[in-house]
């Protein structure tokens, strides 16, 4: 192990526990000449990725680049629990027939950033946990405490909050600590809202005498999403899709607060370290306008996920449509009358936009239009529920990128 790429290696982690995990865990493969075995559990509740979960992605990257095995583990039986991990509520669980499917596309979304088929293992914990009998089930229960499962934040504000806590959702971090018994990881990988789980693997571990000192525990940041608020999430429709157009990617990252900028800098562009330490502090010290550093952030994301061509018609596309003034001279994007889920008489401005521009909700397009940033053929429109009836040419403008223009 030489310095140079234990300090790659630790670049942009957030957390490592114990601190000197990764350290000792590199000696421990250098010693026994094999690499190291890196968990990456996932539970397969939604199959959109989005720029969040590439965060963790990359890092796994550097280590399978590094020579190290990335286990992806499938959690087909726990998605059948349901974790709460950063919830205030029970998460549903899934159907085996929803998990099958929805791994599967978390699978090759991945692809975009990691090589699948490259020191890459993939693994479902049905494998042995649906092996367990009631007796196992009791055994592993004693290894812990309430006491200990109540350190959770989430589980914590519920309780004092009077907000109910299943007895199956105390459960799921001894569950997914056992992951780690039976796949005998060295390190685990996870969100800052997984530290809770993956430290329980690393106490089980020990516990079961699988390792002398346990998993090393490596957490990553949690990017927020387009809002500047929250933590980017599919549910919360501030997420860029790891699926998403070069048009949209570039168009979204534009729209991000400029007070979000450091973190996208560091989390989503595959700059240099020394290239994002200095936009970052061109930012801080007012040295550059905020806009042309989107810009740069929006192409580099475009380029990672489409390639350099698509990532300058992006930049092109977003000038014409967003930076260019004149309602005449946007492209717009035909739609045919006959695939809408509408009516072509009566129909509300609110039920129209939602059938044209399915990327928002419904909800959202009704407080665009309220705020003036919907028009149908260049005239503003504010009333969510006026009429219109469809006609062969009608050009409808949604937000600053939604262009759109009706066919028979």
């Amino acid at each position: 192990m030489d310095l140079t790429t234990l300090e790659k290696l630790k670049q942009g982690i957030e957390t490592i526990v114990p601190t000197n995990g990764l350290e000792e865990k590199l000696k421990l493969a250098e010693k026994e000449k094999r690499p190291l075995i890196i968990k990456f559990g996932m539970d397969p509740t939604a199959p959109d990725l989005h720029l969040g979960h590439a965060v963790a992605f990359k890092k796994l990257r550097d280590f399978q680049e590094a020579g190290h095995e990335i286990h992806l583990l499938v959690g087909d039986f726990t998605a059948c629990i349901g974790d709460p991990s950063g919830r205030n509520t029970t998460r549903p669980p899934l159907t085996a027939e929803e998990v099958k499917k929805n791994a599967q596309t978390y699978i090759d979304q991945m692809d975009k950033v990691i090589d699948t088929k490259k020191n890459v293992k993939i693994l479902f914990n049905g494998d042995w946990l649906n092996k367990m009998t009631f007796a196992d089930v009791i055994k592993l229960l004693g290894k812990a405490t309430l006491a200990q499962m109540m350190q959770r934040e989430d589980f914590a504000n519920r309780f004092e909050n009077n907000i109910p806590i299943s007895l199956h959702e105390l459960v799921y971090p001894m569950v997914q600590g056992y992951d780690s018994v039976a796949m005998n990881c060295d390190i685990e990988f996870g969100g800052r809202d997984q530290l809770f789980n993956c430290l329980v693997g690393k106490t089980l571990q020990e516990a079961f005498g699988k390792k002398e000192i346990g998993q090393t525990v490596i957490s990553m940041p949690l990017l927020r999403g387009l809002d500047g608020v929250m933590k980017m999430s599919k549910s919360k429709g501030n997420y860029i899709g790891l699926t998403e157009t070069a048009n949209e990617m570039y168009g979204k990252t534009m729209s991000i607060p400029d007070d979000l900028l450091p973190e996208w800098i560091e989390l989503t562009t595959d700059f240099t370290p020394q290239v994002k330490a200095d936009m970052i502090a061109d930012y801080k010290n007012g040295k550059v306008n905020p806009m042309d550093l989107k810009k740069k952030v929006a192409f580099d994301i475009a380029r990672q996920y489409h390639g350099e061509e698509a990532a300058k018609a992006a930049e092109a596309f977003f000038y014409k449509q967003v930076q260019q003034k004149g309602f005449d001279t946007k492209e717009f994007t035909s739609v045919s009358m006959a695939s809408l889920p509408v009516a072509t008489q009566d129909v509300s401005l609110v039920d129209l936009a939602a059938a044209v521009h399915p990327n928002e909700s419904k909800s959202a397009i009704r407080r665009l239009i309220e705020s003036g940033a919907v028009s149908i053929n260049g005239e503003k429109r504010t009333d969510p529920f006026s009429k219109l009836n469809l006609q062969k040419g009608m050009k409808i403008k949604i937000g600053k990128r939604g262009f759109y223009q009706l066919e028979a």
